[in-house]
């Protein structure tokens, strides 16, 4: 008897505890919103101020102020020009996936908005500038030893910003770094073909320096494209297509430094971004 009163007692004691720890979190929420400074501000107070953090580079609060304006004034330009500030902001932060969520959250959204062409160039220039980086550059990595997939993303969301906003101020440099990318493209087949070769695996090299020639065939890297295939094919005693590669290759390259076995003379192509 006496055990059970002290169990109903040791309970009441645990609810008591509990409510008053409910309590006292629901008051430091009431709290807290009492305490937002930006509770009365406007819509027009809140975007300058969310940009002035913007321009000191204080992106993680810039944020928060354009997702309050969002939040409180739904309707109207400042919501939508948060919504891009937003996107920007994350870029700018280094937050490639929110960056680019927030992104394709806009365009779903405002399809017809009169600065979508921004939002399909910035599309493009976050996932450009994943691949070329400051760091990159301190590193002095080549992108493309790298996973092109952000290059083949940026490719498409700059050309389609070039097809349906030809007239787009932004189509220029668009079109740009298309070109820089597909030169990136093409050399990682290259790399890719390169490698192969050093290992034996004629019949790939052959296959993945074709496919370069063929995709990208304006683009610089061709050049030792042409040559590594022509090394497969000797290397697996195709002599035909050897020498049928080897006449396109001195056509086309009759001063080549790979003909003197000197390779790529100067720095890398890639850096001149």
């Amino acid at each position: 008897m006496l055990t059970h009163k002290f169990m109903h007692i040791k309970s009441l004691k645990l609810l008591v505890l509990a409510v008053a720890a409910s309590l006292s979190l629901s008051g430091c929420g009431v709290f807290g919103e009492k305490g937002d400074e930006t509770r009365t501000w406007s819509a027009s107070k809140l975007y300058a101020e969310a940009k002035d953090e913007m321009s000191s580079g204080s992106y993680e609060r810039a944020i928060q102020y354009f997702e309050k304006l969002e939040s409180r004034f739904p309707f109207g330009t400042y919501a939508q020009q948060a919504q891009m500030e937003t996107a920007y902001a994350y870029y700018k932060q280094g937050d490639q996936a929110q960056a680019l969520a927030a992104v394709e959250r806009f365009i779903k959204l405002h399809p017809n908005h009169s600065h979508v062409d921004y939002m399909y160039y910035l599309r493009g220039v976050i996932n450009f500038n994943d691949q070329v980086g400051l760091l990159n550059f301190l590193a002095n990595q080549d992108i493309t030893e790298r996973d092109p997939k952000a290059s083949r993303d940026s490719f498409d969301a700059f050309k389609q910003l070039a097809i349906q906003f030809p007239d787009s101020k932004y189509t220029p440099d668009a079109i740009l770094r298309m070109k820089y990318l597909v030169n990136a493209l093409a050399q990682y087949d290259v790399h890719v073909a390169r490698y192969y070769l050093r290992r034996g695996a004629y019949l790939a090299s052959a296959n993945r320096a074709q496919a370069a020639i063929k995709e990208y065939p304006d683009a610089p890297s061709i050049e030792e494209a042409m040559f590594i295939l022509i090394r497969s094919y000797d290397a697996m005693g195709m002599t035909e297509l050897r020498d049928d590669a080897n006449r396109v290759f001195l056509q086309n390259f009759p001063k080549s430094d790979f003909l003197a076995g000197k390779g790529k003379s100067g720095g890398a192509w890639w850096k001149f971004w």
